[in-house]
C-alpha cells in the first residue's frame, strides 16, 4: 500500500521561488519511482507573507505547517524590509514559525563532496573525509532569555539580553546529541563556556550526567566555544556530533558549513519532541541575483532529501536525491558559486533539469 503525505511549502523571498520550483520537482519524480505520494500546500511566509498580509508569519500558514507531515522551507528576508519594527520582519516570522511547531533541536550536517573538495579555502588534506553534525539548541539562550531591552539613566542608553536555560531545555537538546551521536560515531563534542557562564556550567553539568546514566557508551568530550571555533578549522574531522546553545551554535555552524566550500550546498533540519519537522538550505535569501536564473538549488535539494529521510522515514528515496546531487557534481557541472577551471556553468533552471537527469539515469 503506497504512502501519502501532506507537505507545506514555504518559499519564501528572493531565490526562495527559484530554488523551490526545482526542489518540488525532484520530490515529484523521487516520490512517483518510490511509490508514495506527495500532496503540496503552498503558504506564505517572510517578506512574501509581509506584503500580502502585512505579517511575516500568518497565523494561517502556521496552522497549515503545524498540520502537515513535514514544512519545507526555501529562504526569507529582504534589505527592504529592514527599517521595520523588529516584530514585523521576516526573521522575526521564522523565530515565531520554530516556536510555533516546538522545533527545539538544529540539525546541520556538513559532508565532503568529492567533486568539491578543491572549492573549500582550507587545504585538501585538512577537509577530506569530513562528515559531521552540528546539533544546535533553537529556542532557549540569550535569544529568548527574559529580561531584554533598552533603559535610559543619567543620560546613557544600556541595551541588554539574558542568556538562559533550565535544566529540561539542556537535557532534551542532550538527548538529540546522544541519539545521533549513536546512530554515527559515537562521538559527542559538547560546546560551552563553562569556565566564565554559569548558564555554561549548568550545561556542562547536565549533559555529563546524561551521558554516565544512559550513554556511557558514547565517546563525550567538552570544549571551551573559543577552541572549538578553532578546531573547526584546524582540524574538522575530529568531530562527528557536536552539541552546543543556541547563540554558539548559530556561529559554528555557519563557520563549519564554509568547510564545504560554499554554503549554498547544505541542508538543515529542526525539529520537536512530536509533529512535523522543518526544513530548510542554511543560506540565505541572496536578493541580489533573484530572478536571474542563478540560484544554486542544490542545498534547497538536499534539505527535500533530508525532509525525505528524517521526516518522512523515506531513506531510499533520499539517497536518490543525494546521488543525484553528487553525480551531477562529479560531471562537472556548476552553478556560479561553485564554477571552477573546467566545468560547465549552468543557471538554476538548467542545474534542476541535469539533476533530474541525474536521478532518473
Amino acid at each position: 500500500m503506497s504512502s501519502s503525505y501532506r507537505i507545506t511549502l514555504l518559499a519564501g523571498d528572493g531565490i526562495g521561488p527559484e530554488i523551490m520550483a526545482v526542489a518540488r520537482q525532484l520530490l515529484d519524480a523521487v516520490s512517483q519511482r518510490h511509490g508514495f505520494s506527495l500532496t503540496y500546500n503552498e503558504q506564505p511566509m517572510g517578506g512574501a507573507a509581509i506584503d500580502a498580509t502585512g505579517e511575516p508569519l500568518p497565523a494561517s500558514t502556521l496552522e497549515a505547517c503545524k498540520a502537515s507531515d513535514a514544512v519545507l522551507l526555501a529562504a526569507i528576508g529582504s534589505p527592504q524590509y529592514d527599517s521595520l519594527p523588529r516584530e514585523k520582519r521576516p526573521e522575526t516570522g521564522l523565530l515565531g514559525l520554530r516556536s510555533g511547531m516546538g522545533l527545539f533541536a538544529n540539525l546541520r550536517p556538513v559532508k565532503i563532496i568529492p567533486a568539491l573538495i578543491d572549492a573549500s579555502t582550507l587545504k585538501r588534506e585538512v577537509i577530506e573525509g569530513v562528515d559531521l553534525v552540528v546539533v544546535r539548541e533553537l529556542t532557549g539562550g540569550v535569544y529568548f532569555g527574559q529580561p531584554k531591552g533598552r533603559v535610559e539613566a543619567d543620560g546613557q542608553v544600556r541595551a541588554f539580553n539574558t542568556m538562559a536555560y533550565s535544566d529540561y531545555e539542556i537535557d532534551r537538546i542532550a538527548k538529540v546529541g546522544f541519539d545521533l551521536a549513536r546512530q554515527r560515531g559515537s562521538k559527542l563534542c559538547s560546546v560551552d563556556k563553562a569556565n566564565v557562564l554559569d548558564v555554561s556550567q549548568l550545561w556542562r553539568d547536565r549533559v555529563e550526567a546524561l551521558h554516565a546514566a544512559e550513554y556511557p557508551e558514547v565517546e563525550l568530550n567538552h570544549m571551551y566555544v573559543d577552541n572549538a571555533a578553532m578546531q573547526l578549522v584546524r582540524a574538522p574531522r575530529q568531530f562527528d556530533v557536536v552539541l552546543t546553545s543556541n547563540l554558539f551554535g548559530d556561529v559554528l555552524s555557519d563557520e563549519a558549513a564554509m568547510l564545504s566550500g560554499s554554503i549554498g550546498m547544505l541542508p538543515s533540519a529542526s525539529l520537536g519532541s512530536d509533529g512535523p519537522g522543518l526544513f530548510e538550505p542554511i543560506h540565505g535569501s541572496a536578493p541580489d541575483i533573484a530572478g536571474q536564473d542563478k540560484a544554486n538549488p542544490m542545498a534547497m535539494v538536499l534539505s527535500a532529501a533530508m525532509m525525505l529521510r528524517v521526516g518522512l522515514q523515506q531513506d531510499a528515496a533520499a539517497t536518490d536525491l543525494e546521488l543525484a546531487v553528487e553525480r551531477t557534481l562529479a560531471a562537472g557541472f556548476r552553478t556560479g558559486d561553485l564554477m571552477a577551471e573546467g566545468c560547465n556553468q549552468l543557471g538554476c533552471k538548467a542545474m534542476g533539469e541535469q539533476l533530474l537527469r541525474a536521478l532518473e539515469g
